[in-house]
């Protein structure tokens, strides 16, 4: 990461720091992809949201997936392309002016696409459909939106007798950090399910949950997929990922408050698991940290063995929680009070999820343009606890 060349210019502690070459080179592949594919790519705000780096994303990509009213209003905002709405249930003090934002919204449910499909239909919209293809690849029961007793979407047998003419796409989700082999698996069972109403459509969402910017990833079957599927029904094809936007594009750095010595070295750090990196305790998984190695991981489980020439350190955050804990990692050298402490990965499903759990301040946004500038897109402070308490 780019970051750790400018950590002694980084004045403030906690930050997430978005690197734009990393962002851009993510932007560039999403983009070849659509190219070669015709597949039209939306980045999910759900899983990076960026205000000030969303201008560079639509340079490559079609639009933005929202999740309801704010997100919606939040991608006019700094996006202003192709704005695409879903939420599990819409509310009527809203849906006017998620209509009126929206140019695609997809309903959950057959009684919000009745209560909600003549003013849409009036503002001359795309209506779409959410199915469950009760048939999923993603790897814990929390992340399976198409789960026993899930309420996300609509299973084929409940859209038989259903008036579908209104109706101009289709969308589906079925995927959590997934392969395209995975997702070749998944379209098997879309089709094999809903095959009578896909004719019909003007265009079909694959969702999200598509590993594509990371190392390994077989482009080239998921493009041919897409470009298969396109031309087999004739309608267009859309991706929506939000954690391949912001894969690897971004950091967390904190710093050592204070260090403690129970049993092991426990470096304090002015950052928090729980309130600033939740996935590591809801998936969970243990980040990586720039120039160091995990030994265990946040709950204890052994990785590695400590060498002779190392120093290790269970890094923990400046909560009350007792789990408010990182891990433990092996450094080349000591950690010292004031040392930074730089997270790998922490720009999807960290920024917008934090918390101000325990009055801990939120990381302010540094951004680190392409010519090595650092430059800070939000300060946060004592207001923004307030403002959520």
């Amino acid at each position: 990461m780019q970051i750790l060349d400018h950590l002694d210019k980084l004045e403030f502690s906690p930050a997430y720091v978005i690197e734009e070459r990393a962002l851009r080179k993510n932007c560039e592949l999403l983009a070849n992809i659509s190219k070669q594919s015709g597949a039209k790519i939306l980045l999910a705000l759900k899983g990076y949201a960026v205000s000030s780096t969303l201008k560079i994303v639509g340079e490559y990509l079609s639009g933005a997936t929202c999740s309801g009213l704010f997100e919606a209003k939040f991608a006019k905002e700094y996006m202003d392309k192709e704005i695409h709405t879903y939420s599990p249930a819409f509310k009527d003090d809203e849906i006017d002016e998620i209509i009126a934002l929206s140019g695609h919204i997809v309903f959950n449910s057959l009684f919000q696409f009745e209560r909600y499909k003549h003013k849409a239909l009036e503002a001359k919209k795309e209506l779409g459909l959410r199915c469950n293809l009760e048939f999923s690849l993603a790897p814990k029961e929390l992340y399976n939106p198409c789960g026993r007793f899930s309420r996300l979407g609509i299973r084929a047998k409940d859209l038989e007798n259903a008036d579908l003419s209104a109706v101009n796409g289709l969308h589906f989700h079925a995927l959590c950090e997934e392969s395209a082999t995975s997702l070749e698996l998944v379209l098997k069972e879309f089709e094999a399910k809903f095959k009578p109403f896909i004719a019909k459509m003007k265009w079909v969402n694959f969702g999200g949950g598509h590993h594509i910017t990371k190392k390994g990833y077989d482009t080239q079957k998921l493009i041919n997929l897409c470009k298969k599927f396109s031309d087999t029904y004739g309608v267009q094809v859309y991706l929506e990922p939000g954690e391949a936007v912001g894969w690897e594009v971004g950091t967390l750095v904190a710093s050592v408050i204070d260090i403690i010595k129970n049993e092991k070295n426990i470096a304090i750090l002015d950052s928090s698991s729980e309130a600033h990196m939740p996935d590591t305790i809801i998936m969970p998984y243990t980040s990586e940290v720039a120039n160091a190695r995990v030994l265990a991981t946040r709950e204890g489980e052994q990785v590695s063995e400590l060498k002779n020439d190392e120093f290790a350190y269970l890094l923990a955050g400046n909560t009350c929680l007792a789990g408010d804990v990182m891990g433990e990692y092996a450094f080349k050298q000591p950690l010292n009070r004031g040392d930074k402490v730089v997270f790998l990965d922490q720009a999807h499903y960290s920024i917008v999820k934090n918390t101000t759990f325990n009055g801990v301040k939120l990381p302010n946004l540094i951004f680190l343009n392409a010519k090595g500038e650092l430059e800070c897109i939000r300060k946060f402070g004592y207001e923004e606890y307030k403002r959520r308490n």
